[in-house]
């Protein structure tokens, strides 16, 4: 069986993560979506909410598994038993970012091969940071995120 793991803050999930799960589910028997805990950000959901609203997105995707995971990538990719490392990139500055830190962390798991998913042109404007400023601001966003997110934050009172 081939997985793979996709790994962010998802502070919250969007429709451009969710476009990068569907592709990595037309190459994998089983996507890891592991809602990361980065300790050099302040998030507006909490680790709870945003693995919810993951697993809500994915209720009736058996092939898709939702994990909270508070440590290195590296480690991950052991403890899940693959190599492959998926990350979405919209842009140059996307790819440069994730490029750097796939040489840091190669060197703590010499088995990682990323792969690079580029959005979708009608997705590339979309972030997690418009999508937490347009609730901040009380403008739209419901085409900014999957349909059970913006369920969950709706009934979240956000």
């Amino acid at each position: 069986m081939k997985k793979c793991v996709f790994a962010g803050t998802f502070d919250p999930y969007t429709a451009g993560h969710a476009d990068t799960v569907e592709k990595c589910l037309k190459l994998f028997d089983e996507v890891v979506v592991a809602v990361a805990e980065n300790r050099g950000k302040q998030c507006f959901f909490s680790p709870e909410e945003r693995v919810e609203m993951v697993k809500a997105v994915y209720r009736n995707e058996e092939r898709v598994r939702v994990v909270r995971w508070d440590g290195v990538i590296a480690d991950l990719l052991k403890a899940e038993n693959t190599p492959f490392y998926v990350r979405g990139v919209r842009n140059s500055v996307d790819f440069e970012y994730e490029t750097a830190d796939f040489y840091a962390s190669r060197k703590l798991n010499d088995e990682m091969i990323p792969l690079y998913i580029p959005a979708e042109q009608d997705l590339l404007h979309i972030s997690s940071t418009i999508v937490r400023n347009s609730i901040a601001f009380g403008k739209p966003y419901q085409t900014y995120v999957p349909e059970a997110v913006y369920e969950y934050i709706r009934k979240r009172g956000t």
